[in-house]
């Protein structure tokens, strides 16, 4: 080990043993490490400087504690009592103190929701679990090394590709477990922080609330020691609220999640145009799921009349009971769209 890792290791076991020692913490680091108290307190005035400690009093009275500045970095192997809320509650949940409620709310669910898909989910032996604090944001990592959550729901719902299971779990309640998942846990957590992105196997999904619409992208994890990475980060100065995000996609005076988004370009593959039926048809896939659903056409120039007729008119006519809402449009799309919904009614069968 050099003298740069082993100033690390130093610094990082001052960090984590500040809280049980922070009257004596320059003694005991110096018996661990058989170094000087002075040594010591030379990486402690670093540590204090660089916001990751902080300190009151003088002299014999000095106490020392941990600064705004947190983080906690770890593998853990995914053993039968490993649970969220206990590796929340024993490793994580310092990095969370003295932060503002809404914040701490958004982070426990989107991690405790997270850490949970693992466990139930991945059939992995190990998950990394990283969460850092800064003076500006938090960001937390959670990665597996099982078979890929795209891979698994291609496989359990006999899917065409990965990129189209990607696209089924964006629009939410879709769970391989439904006895005891509702699957409303990815597509809540992708809104509730500021920025969200889950990529497995070649395939990558990303929300930024900067954005108007999400992304499907080719992932740089392609090989078998990852099989799924989630990377979720909130701005310390946010003020969103986790219930106001539930709100938005349940009806007034219900307490159900009845209303999802689909951002239709994510139904495009490459370059190619949304013109025909079993684009569609893929589209809406288990949209009967919902009661509202808002088709977001941002960044579509156009789409065909078989497209919007499947939608608008032959779906609308077989279950009248679910909205269907276009949003975004532009003027060539809504011309589509519009034509399509004046069809309803009409004793016409879809053309071909």
């Amino acid at each position: 080990m050099n003298n740069r890792e082993r100033g690390e290791k130093i610094r990082h076991q001052i960090i984590s043993d500040v809280r049980h020692h922070p009257t004596d913490i320059s003694k005991h680091i110096a018996n661990i490490f058989s170094i000087s108290p002075q040594a010591v307190n030379n990486h402690i005035k670093k540590l204090e400087n660089e916001g990751w400690l902080g300190s009151s009093g003088t002299g014999k009275g000095k106490r020392y504690f941990l600064g705004d500045r947190r983080e906690y970095k770890s593998l853990f192997p995914l053993t039968e009592d490993f649970t969220e809320d206990g590796v929340w509650r024993i490793h994580f949940s310092f990095i969370f103190d003295s932060l503002p409620e809404n914040i701490v709310d958004i982070c426990h669910y989107g991690f405790t929701e997270m850490v949970n898909n693992v466990i139930d989910h991945s059939g992995g032996k190990h998950i990394y679990i990283a969460v850092i604090r800064d003076k500006e944001r938090i960001v937390i990592f959670v990665i597996d090394d099982g078979e890929g959550i795209f891979k698994k729901i291609k496989r359990l719902f006999n899917l065409s590709d990965e990129r189209q299971a990607l696209f089924e779990l964006s629009k939410g309640k879709l769970t391989t477990d439904p006895d005891n998942h509702t699957g409303e846990g990815i597509f809540f957590t992708s809104r509730v922080f500021d920025e969200f992105e889950i990529e497995s196997r070649g395939v990558k999904f990303s929300h930024d609330d900067k954005f108007e619409f999400d992304y499907i992208l080719e992932s740089d994890i392609s090989g078998n020691d990852v099989g799924t990475a989630v990377y979720m980060l909130i701005e310390r100065n946010s003020n969103r609220k986790i219930q106001a995000v539930f709100d938005e996609f349940a009806a007034p005076d219900e307490f159900q999640f009845n209303k999802t988004v689909i951002p239709v370009r994510l139904a495009q593959y490459g370059n190619e145009k949304l013109v025909s039926r079993s684009q569609a048809k893929r589209l809406l896939s288990r949209v009967e799921k919902f009661q509202y659903v808002i088709f977001d056409f941002d960044g579509v120039a156009s789409v065909g009349q078989a497209f919007t007729d499947e939608i608008f008119r032959v779906y609308a006519q077989n279950f009248p009971d679910i909205v269907l809402i276009p949003d975004n449009m532009e003027p060539d799309v809504e011309k589509m769209v519009n034509r399509a919904r004046y069809a309803v009614g009409k004793n016409s069968s879809p053309n071909n």
